[in-house]
């Protein structure tokens, strides 16, 4: 495992983090809460030390299992939450999104809260949770100030979603140097994180991106084929039947990036994000040990050839030459669309 500095903050992070939106909650799958604190404390003993969870997961839930879990190595790992929704009063109704309270009153109490589910004296990277543009208002800004200056969190982030896009919010974190900034990114759903490699190289920010969803929801780690029937609680059925249909069509062109005893299409898949310089650090969803240890080892697999990455560029520049829609034509933006198009962005796809 190789290790990053997330921006200027001085937090080291593993090159393959553990998204823990799959512990304390069902979206994934059912999982016994010793199950989950096994999982995890696996991941260390595999080189993983950047966790990422968030306040709101199984209404936190996921963050006392972290906690929990992560005690006995607290100096080793880096833990990072997110906090915004507000569930304090607000039931969860299936996978619908949660009301939003990002204001720094509530944000204060919402970090009290994490820290003591957590069990830290201080937060290592505390992420906004999806906050729209119009939301990261000075006062906002002031309070990370704040909390950082106070010791109760060393680095700041912004977590972008729900769905792909939000390229405004992003552009606003890169510009204020937020440490990091977390996104879907993957090899079939390239826009966004181009836009932001732009964005960084435009400003000379120190910004780290946080690439998640780097297997596209399952087809890229060929956890979702032809012959998957995904449970009715699996998060990835927010998916049209036809993303998946051409999804393994672009599979099979993208074979040439395995490499028999050394690198799987699920290990390239994570080598191909940490190949882009401001990639601090990528977080697949991790379900079983198996998954620990084919995807932690992605950081010492054989790095992408310059011809290897250049062919996966005309690739998606072409859309594979698959002329055909993939169902994935509605956009959700925090402004309804109008950063996409004044990106040039002609290719919408949703979260």
């Amino acid at each position: 495992m190789h290790y990053s500095e997330l921006g200027d903050s001085g937090v080291e992070v593993s090159e393959v983090g553990f998204g823990a939106w799959t512990v304390g909650t069902d979206w994934w799958g059912d999982r016994s809460d010793d199950d989950a604190i096994e999982m995890l404390q696996y991941a260390v003993e595999q080189g993983i030390t950047y966790f990422d969870t968030g306040d709101v997961y199984g209404h936190g839930n996921s963050e006392e299992l972290v906690g929990e879990a992560l005690a006995e190595v607290r100096d080793e790992v880096t833990i990072a939450t997110k906090v915004g929704y507000d569930f304090y009063d607000n039931p969860q109704a299936g996978h619908g999104e949660l009301p939003k309270s990002i204001e720094p009153t509530y944000l204060r109490d919402a970090v009290d809260k994490s820290l003591e589910r957590l069990g830290l004296d201080s937060i290592d990277i505390l992420q906004l949770h999806n906050a729209d543009v119009d939301e990261i208002t000075p006062d906002v800004l002031e309070l990370l100030d704040e909390l950082e200056e106070e010791g109760l969190i060393d680095a700041t982030g912004l977590a972008l979603g729900p769905s792909i896009g939000w390229l405004a919010e992003g552009d606003l974190a890169i510009e204020e140097e937020f440490d990091s900034v977390q996104l879907v990114w993957n090899v079939l759903e390239q826009e966004v994180g181009n836009h932001f490699l732009e964005t960084i190289e435009r400003t000379g920010s120190s910004t780290s991106l946080i690439p998640r969803v780097p297997h596209s929801s399952g087809i890229l780690n060929e956890q979702v084929t032809p012959e998957t029937e995904l449970d009715e609680g699996d998060h990835r059925g927010f998916r049209p039947d036809e993303w998946y249909e051409t999804g393994w069509e672009k599979l099979e062109q993208l074979r040439f990036l395995e490499r028999d005893g050394e690198r799987t299409m699920g290990q390239a898949s994570i080598a191909w994000l940490l190949s882009h310089e401001p990639v601090a650090t990528v977080t697949p969803t991790f379900r079983t040990k198996a998954d620990i240890d084919e995807w932690a080892a992605a950081s010492d697999v054989p790095t992408l050839t310059d011809a290897e990455m250049t062919r996966v560029a005309e690739l998606y520049e072409t859309d594979f030459d698959i002329d055909r829609d993939d169902g994935m034509d509605a956009l959700r933006s925090s402004v309804d669309g109008a950063d996409i198009e004044s990106a040039g962005l002609d290719k919408l796809a949703a979260d």
